[in-house]
């Protein structure tokens, strides 16, 4: 573990919101991994990344391509979004999918990608989303019952390596609120 903060998001506008600002400390050749269940809402922080990023196309999840580049429409980075959930090379396999797109020049966003692509960058910013009751059939549960449920999650950011040594990830909590 390196530099941690963790922040609570109450719902997936916030969670999005949260994508927006984290695309503000970001830098060509930064390296994101993405950890949570399915329904975290590992897509939905990329989608308000790549909002800040100012990047072209939708982003969505990218289960059956891979990987999707989404290159800038203001000059700065693209960027790459790879679901390594059905990649079991790691990285032999990442370095395979030929993206047509320098790495060290773009953010690096990878759901699914612990235990697979660390190799990539000594520097990464690893974010953990949990949900707050304890996983997607129980909360699905809870709010079948009860609309008024929140869909809260706590989301740890963990800057790991000389790259995020200095940031101050707390303050990505107060810049969204």
């Amino acid at each position: 573990m390196g530099n941690v903060a963790t922040l609570t998001v109450p719902d997936p506008a916030a969670m999005q919101e949260l994508g927006r600002t984290l695309a503000t400390v970001l830098h060509p050749g930064d390296l994101v991994l993405l950890s949570g269940e399915l329904g975290a809402g590992k897509t939905t922080l990329t989608r308000g990344l790549g909002e800040g990023l100012g990047v072209r196309g939708a982003v969505t999840s990218p289960t059956f391509v891979i990987a999707r580049v989404h290159p800038s429409l203001v000059g700065g980075p693209a960027l790459v979004h790879v679901d390594a959930y059905r990649l079991g090379g790691g990285l032999d396999q990442m370095e395979d999918l030929d993206l047509d797109v320098s790495l060290p020049d773009s953010v690096v966003v990878v759901e699914w990608g612990e235990g697979k692509v660390e190799g990539l960058s000594e520097s990464r910013l690893e974010v953990r989303i949990d949900r707050a009751l304890g996983g997607e059939e129980a909360l699905s549960l809870e709010q079948d019952l009860d609309p008024e449920v929140p869909d809260e999650r706590t989301v740890t950011l963990d800057g790991v390596g000389p790259r995020w040594a200095g940031a101050d990830l707390a303050a990505l909590a107060v810049a969204r609120a």
